[in-house]
């Protein structure tokens, strides 16, 4: 398959999947949800990508996040990169909920910082998918060894940081022992940074058939509103090439908007209007997402100040509480996994 192309007939993450392989509600069933977190280094990123410099400010903040959750009822699922990883505090606090069934901890690949360290530090190899197929398996092999170093437990979930799949992906996580990716991002367009396209990606979760097993593909979750709704996917994105100015007229004429499940630049009304789109939609499982540093404020756009993260944990109170009411439960990684169950 070209770089950067769409869905197509085939086998591997970008293909579109057989009608029998794609995961649907069974008559009487609720569906399901899970909080899934980019937990990672702390960045600027508005500039380039680097191997140093980074930090780890917001490592503390996760204490606070999973103590949220707990009393929320709620196991987040940490997908945590290599400086995560090799950090005593992370370990820490992240292994004693892992310990205790409070959370659960899958694998994020950021190749800039993860080794070997063989590949040019630039956009394009930002995406793990560009690299040469023999270094995304060492460093995917390099991550998955250290996450079970220090935490007890190999992780069966993985997402390719900046949504950055490949076609070998699949193949290459399965024989490393994965049983789930969730790097699709439906409904999102990266090619412009030498990335990937998903913008006809399933919103369903589905089954990947490899040589080494079946992988199960759970895309993060983004709904398309409007009075088009799902049927305006190909205007909003034909209008989106005008620009940000453009997809906002759209919204505010009420013909089409995109939703994504995240208290990162998305209202909690809005979020809640595609929670309703997902139920009517009856999707299996619905998947949020956020990024750690957005846990301090400083570290990206959505967090400035100590007001933005109070709204943070306000966003999730609200959500949450619209959750319960159309009777949508969260889900422990092991359920999500299961799914894909024949």
């Amino acid at each position: 398959m070209a770089e950067g192309s769409g869905l197509q007939a085939g086998g591997n993450l970008f293909d579109r999947p057989a009608s029998a392989d794609v995961i649907r509600l069974a008559d009487g069933e609720r569906p399901r949800f899970w909080v899934t977190i980019d937990t990672e280094e702390d960045f600027d990123w508005s500039k380039p990508f680097a191997r140093k410099g980074y930090r780890l400010d917001s490592v503390p903040a996760l204490a606070d996040c999973q103590a949220w959750f707990e009393r929320a009822g709620v196991a987040p699922i940490y997908l945590v990169d290599w400086p995560i990883v090799a950090d005593e505090r992370a370990r820490a606090i992240l292994g004693d909920a892992q310990a205790g069934g409070r959370c659960d901890i899958g694998a994020q690949l950021h190749p800039w910082v993860t080794p070997p360290h063989d590949e040019a530090v630039n956009e394009r190899n930002s995406y793990t998918g560009n690299l040469p197929p023999d270094l995304q398996r060492a460093k995917m092999r390099a991550l998955r060894d250290a996450i079970r170093d220090a935490f007890g437990v190999a992780p069966t979930v993985y997402r390719a940081g900046r949504y950055g799949l490949g076609p070998e992906t699949a193949a290459m996580l399965t024989q490393l022992g994965f049983r789930c990716d969730t790097s699709v991002r439906s409904g999102f367009d990266y090619r412009g940074g030498h990335g990937p396209d998903y913008r006809e990606a399933p919103l369903h979760p589905w089954r990947v058939r490899t040589e080494a097993g079946d992988l199960l593909e759970v895309p993060v979750t983004t709904l398309f509103g409007g009075l088009l709704g799902s049927r305006g996917r190909g205007l909003y994105h034909r209008v989106a090439r005008e620009g940000t100015h453009a997809r906002a007229l759209l919204a505010r004429l009420g013909l089409v908007e995109r939703i994504a499940l995240t208290p990162e630049g998305i209202p909690a009304a809005r979020a809640c209007r595609a929670i309703d789109i997902a139920v009517e939609q009856r999707l299996p499982l619905l998947t949020f997402s956020f990024h750690s540093p957005s846990l301090q404020p400083g570290n990206t756009p959505y967090v400035r100040s100590g007001a933005d993260l109070e709204q943070f944990y306000r966003w999730w109170d609200v959500v949450l509480s619209h959750l319960a009411r159309r009777g949508v439960e969260p889900a422990h990684a092991d359920a999500v996994v299961a799914m894909a169950a024949d």
